[in-house]
């Protein structure tokens, strides 16, 4: 495609066209590659465009888990959970 200058000359059209890459496996996100195997979602967390194979599992192994969620995002919260300490059983003294 093209677009006429005014002066009857053809300039080429360029698109700024910047692929997408998943954050998870730093694959593209082409249709050729996702059409069949579930295309893409967004991430709720990280806000990012990943495979529909890259989010994290839910329950049962095929589907996802609600709200999409990728797996790193997953393993990082995973890891959050982990490392916090678990809160006492004793409870706070109250002041007067």
């Amino acid at each position: 495609m093209s677009i006429r200058k005014a002066a009857g000359e053809w300039e080429p059209m360029l698109l700024g066209i910047e692929p997408r890459n998943c954050k998870v496996c730093q694959q593209g996100l082409y249709r050729d590659k996702t059409m069949l195997r579930g295309g893409w979602s967004r991430c709720a967390v990280c806000d990012e465009f990943v495979h529909y194979s890259c989010l994290a599992s839910g329950k049962i192994s095929f589907l996802k888990q609600r709200p999409r969620i990728c797996k790193t995002c997953r393993t990082a919260e995973e890891q959050a959970k982990q490392a916090s300490p678990p809160p006492s059983s004793q409870p706070a003294p109250v002041g007067s």
